[in-house]
């Protein structure tokens, strides 16, 4: 793994408009970024990122069945108790999901290490899938990259292919995200090109405009019956509103399932170590009410993670993070280094939820640039990857997307 500088297109800003990219300068700089780019080579790809997330992804769905056996594990991922049945419901049914991302740190060096699964509602899809793939070609084009290099992303591929094997030919979906942002919609508006390509009806309504029939089905701004709705809206908020009481009779089948509401929760991270303690993708983490007082010296470990606590008491005391079990782009995440907080995200609006702590790994460092890997599963599979990087250690909402390319 290694950056390389590159000339830019000199049509850039001509094709993102003409794409509908509007978001691809984000608050007063560059979001997509292709002035440099990160490089990897074929085997790096295939055994340090592409096989360990397939890996990963395995590994969360046991952890699924491990938490929907726990009434007090379901009470530590905050899954409200009137839902518990309808998230086990979708499990037992085998409820299909689609598509998720992993946050990897991974330096060219060891293993990628897990920093958190995105599995319900990940963003930068199109820039994934699609804009950085339309780079590879322009660039091979003009001479700017080799005629043999390539790019891990057969993510729209998949995606077209993922549709196909999971509904028949015409059936209608629909898409839906909350209005008024740029990076949803074009997240939702590449999911539905996927499902048209793959032969299905693909109808998009603003979240805000979903109404609910007199039977208790859900409609769209058309009044048509919805009877199969991809939300790019959080379960964790989504069974908390006013809408959460009629998802069971609602005749819906929602993608993401409702199952995934426990792997987007960040607790989902002190359940693989515990199921998995030492896997070489994992790093040691907890949920902090059990290990709190040990951390600062003022008390032990709860019983339960004594020895893994012990295990990792040194690792933990050099550098951990604090994250909420629910956060999006980084908000309301510190890092803890040696006792003191080195580093906090400046958005706290998470700060109110139960937190879970997470041993620090530093992401490598690039011309000031720190990178995150989003490694994409579609299925159960990963397809594809996606990097964003930002100055600070905690990636936040002013991060940059690069492309990247495969040369061996």
């Amino acid at each position: 793994m290694q950056k390389i500088a590159l000339p830019e297109r000199p049509d850039l800003r001509e094709k993102a408009e003409a794409q509908g990219f509007t978001f691809a300068d984000m608050h007063g700089e560059p979001y997509w970024d292709e002035s440099s780019c990160y490089q990897f080579t074929l085997g790096e790809i295939e055994e340090r990122i592409e096989d360990p997330a397939t890996e990963l992804h395995a590994m969360c769905l046991e952890a699924v069945e491990h938490v929907l056996q726990s009434e007090e594990l379901l009470d530590r991922l905050a899954i409200p108790p009137a839902h518990r049945d309808y998230i086990a419901g979708s499990w037992r049914e085998k409820a299909p999901s689609l598509y998720g991302r992993f946050d990897l740190a991974h330096d060219g060096e060891g293993p990628a290490k897990l920093l958190e699964y995105n599995a319900d509602t990940p963003t930068s899809l199109y820039e994934s899938a699609a804009f950085q793939w339309q780079w590879l070609e322009d660039q091979i084009a003009a001479g700017v990259l080799r005629p043999d290099d390539d790019q891990f992303n057969g993510i729209h591929e998949a995606i077209v292919e993922r549709f196909r094997a999971l509904f028949a030919p015409e059936t209608d979906l629909h898409f839906t995200a909350v209005s008024g942002n740029p990076e949803d919609y074009a997240t939702v508006e590449g999911l539905g090109w996927a499902a048209r390509k793959a032969g299905l009806g693909a109808h998009y309504t603003d979240l805000e405009k979903i109404a609910i029939s007199a039977e208790g089905q859900f409609l769209d701004d058309e009044d048509r019956v919805i009877g199969i709705l991809f939300k790019l809206y959080p379960w964790e908020d989504l069974l908390r509103d006013d809408y959460a009481a009629g998802l069971a009779g609602a005749q819906c089948q929602m993608i993401e399932p409702p199952w995934k509401a426990i792997l987007s929760n960040k607790g989902i991270l002190p359940v693989l170590w515990e199921m998995f303690e030492g896997h070489p993708n994992l790093l040691p983490a907890f949920f902090e009410a059990d290990i709190a007082a040990a951390l600062t010296g003022e008390g032990a470990p709860a019983p339960a993670v004594a020895s893994r606590f012990e295990a990792a008491r040194e690792t933990l005391a050099r550098g951990h993070v604090r994250k909420p079990v629910f956060s999006r782009e980084g908000a309301s995440i510190s890092i803890i280094e040696n006792g003191r907080i080195t580093e906090a995200a400046s958005d706290d609006s998470y700060g109110a939820h139960p937190r879970i702590v997470q041993a620090y790994q530093p992401l490598p460092v690039f011309d000031g640039f720190r990178p995150v890997i989003g490694a994409w599963i579609v299925g159960d599979a990963c397809a594809g990857i996606g990097i964003r990087e930002d100055r600070s250690r905690i990636t936040q909402d002013l991060s940059r997307f690069k492309p990247h390319f495969i040369r061996d």
